[in-house]
């Protein structure tokens, strides 16, 4: 990285794009939040789609494509990055943060463990996340950390990363797979129900409306994706980076002010945009992605 390239990524400036990273397309569910957030806010989400999935690899390797994406995101000009990624939040902020030490980063965790534990008034919380992220014990950490005396029960819910990416988002087949995967889990707890669910995958909040229907009455549902777009609301105002409504800059088409959103993808801009568009909410076009070699 050259020198002005540090200098550029330790002064952000409000008229700067948001950056965001995931391994794939699961992150989209975040950056959906914050433009919901953040409607006049512009936007560079970069999804590492040649060398997904980030859970099966060691946390060194993760650490490292978590430099070499936010490097091509700094490059591009960014006031604040968001790790739209459960295995790089729980890995790659310490080296980011010495890499990049003025810019702000957020990751998905540290907001999602914060949230359940605010909505958990008998410290009983339950995570489902995948494989990769139950292993690593990283929202354990993270709540416990916070909240010591928490009762901490956990499941890998692997089927539903590729539920959600085949679109499978409800009906009484998702409904029947939430059922097993939550029943034990809901076991764990007294009187079979904890304070709160937290969905510890960027994938899981399209499946929302099928998961709620069969937790128990009276389970807050905690959804990381929108705990982290008030974390980055709150950081944004902190430290004065919001962009102003209304200000001059990228607009999308039809001149209603919203912020604009650039799309890249290290392989399969198709499949990034058909998939993509599940979790996004919108329709999304290969020709609105850039492919990109790391």
């Amino acid at each position: 990285m050259t020198t002005d390239q540090k200098t550029a990524a330790s002064q952000p400036t409000a008229a700067l794009p948001i950056g965001v990273f995931d391994s794939g397309v699961g992150g989209l569910t975040v950056l959906r939040a914050l433009k919901q957030a953040l409607p006049h806010e512009d936007f560079l989400y970069l999804g590492d789609t040649a060398r997904l999935p980030y859970g099966t690899k060691s946390g060194a390797t993760v650490a490292r494509y978590a430099l070499q994406t936010t490097r091509v995101l700094v490059e591009q000009g960014v006031k604040l990055l968001v790790i739209a990624c459960n295995t790089a939040s729980s890995v790659a902020l310490p080296g980011l943060a010495q890499a990049y030490p003025g810019l702000p980063v957020i990751g998905v965790i540290e907001p999602g463990a914060r949230a359940c534990c605010e909505h958990a008034p008998h410290g009983r919380i339950a995570v489902i996340a995948t494989r990769g992220t139950v292993r690593g014990a990283a929202y354990q950490t993270a709540i416990l950390r916070l909240r010591p005396q928490a009762t901490i029960a956990t499941r890998p819910t692997q089927l539903f990363v590729a539920m959600a990416e085949e679109g499978w988002v409800d009906g009484p087949e998702v409904e029947a797979v939430a059922e097993r995967y939550l029943t034990p889990l809901m076991a764990e707890f007294p009187g079979g129900k904890p304070d709160c669910l937290v969905l510890g995958c960027t994938h899981f909040p399209v499946l929302a409306p099928a998961i709620r229907k069969v937790l128990p009455e009276g389970v807050c549902l905690v959804d990381s994706a929108e705990t982290t777009a008030e974390c980055v609301v709150k950081e944004l105002a902190e430290r004065g980076l919001q962009k102003p409504a209304g200000a001059p800059g990228d607009v999308l088409a039809g001149g209603k002010g919203e912020g604009r959103v650039r799309f890249f993808a290290t392989d399969d801009p198709e499949r990034f945009a058909s998939v993509g568009e599940i979790f996004l909410g919108q329709p999304l076009s290969p020709g609105e992605v850039t492919l990109i070699d790391l």
